[in-house]
Order: C-alpha cells, then structure tokens, then sequence
C-alpha cells in the first residue's frame, strides 16, 4: 500500500529536502539523520527484528548506491544521506528502485540545466568545437570554455525526491 505512515512521512521529508536543497543547495544533517532513525523505526514496529534488519539493509544499500557518486565529487553528501534514509524507510528492494527513477529524472533535470543555463554557453560551444575538431582533423584537443565560471549546481534532491515518489507510485500502486 503506497499510503503507510512511513511513506507518508518519508514524503514530507523528500518536500523538505527538494525546498532546502533548490534554496541553500544543501540537505541537512538535521533532516537526514531523523529520517533514517524514523525509517528503521517504522520497519521495527512493523516487522519487529526482520523489519530493523530489512531497515538497515535498505539504509546501507541506499548510501552504498551514491557514495562513489560523492566520492568523485559528483554530489554532496546530503544527497547521500537522503537517499539512505529512502532505503531505511523503503527497504532494499525498493531503494534500487528509488536510485533508478532517481538517475532517470536527474539526466533529464542536468539536461535542462546544461541546454537552459545562459552560464554553460561557453561549455557548450567548447564542446560542439572540440568534437568538430575529432571529427575533422582526428585530433583529441579539447577546447577549453573562454569563460572560467563555474558550471551550475544540480540540486540532486529534487531527483531523489521525484524518483523515489515514481518509484513508490509505480511499484506498490
């Protein structure tokens, strides 16, 4: 049943997560680690032993599934942490389902952003130059962007927060 009142309140965290993450490009570790607590709780009320244990396995795939991801510098730790305690709430199974939906909608959002952001010109045309260079002179020179601002930020827990919803919505509806 998509509304149990872990589900419920893992979707109250998912909206708190996506409004601070679009206003600071943070999730907090005030939000992160309640969450977690509240899934293996949730999973221990239920399903006592097998239900914490189910909670933890879930837990520690969902930060397992992101962790190298943060580790080359690709997203922040919050994120990492949010999607630990999707798995705590969801358990295993369903986390890998959260991590699918969550790469699908994060494609397409970083998509947007790089065709829609005013800042990755530069970046794109770096790109198209650099691969007419392959193409006509075989040559791998890339072309650097003449400008040296930094690329936008992703605020990766608005994907976690769709994907893990679609993910919910589509597996247990």
């Amino acid at each position: 049943m998509i509304f149990t009142v872990g589900n419920l309140l893992l979707l109250c965290v998912l909206i708190i997560a996506m409004i601070t993450d679009i206003r600071s490009n943070r999730i907090p570790n005030w939000l992160t680690f309640p969450a977690m607590i509240m899934g293996l709780g949730f999973n221990f009320i239920s399903a006592g032993a097998y239900g914490l244990l189910f909670g933890i396995e879930g837990l520690l795939l969902g930060i397992s599934l992101f962790i190298i991801i943060y580790i080359l510098g690709g997203m922040g730790a919050g994120d990492v942490k949010l999607m630990g305690a999707v798995g705590a709430t969801l358990g295993p199974q369903m986390v890998l389902w959260a991590a699918f939906y969550t790469a699908i909608i994060g494609g397409i959002y970083a998509l947007a952003v790089i065709a829609f952001h005013s800042r990755t010109k530069a970046t794109r045309t770096a790109l198209i130059e650099t691969i007419k260079g392959i193409v006509y002179s075989r040559s791998l020179k890339y072309n650097k962007p003449n400008n040296e601002e930094n690329p936008p930020k992703l605020c990766y827990g608005v994907a976690i927060a769709i994907g893990t919803i679609a993910a919910v919505i589509l597996k247990t509806g």
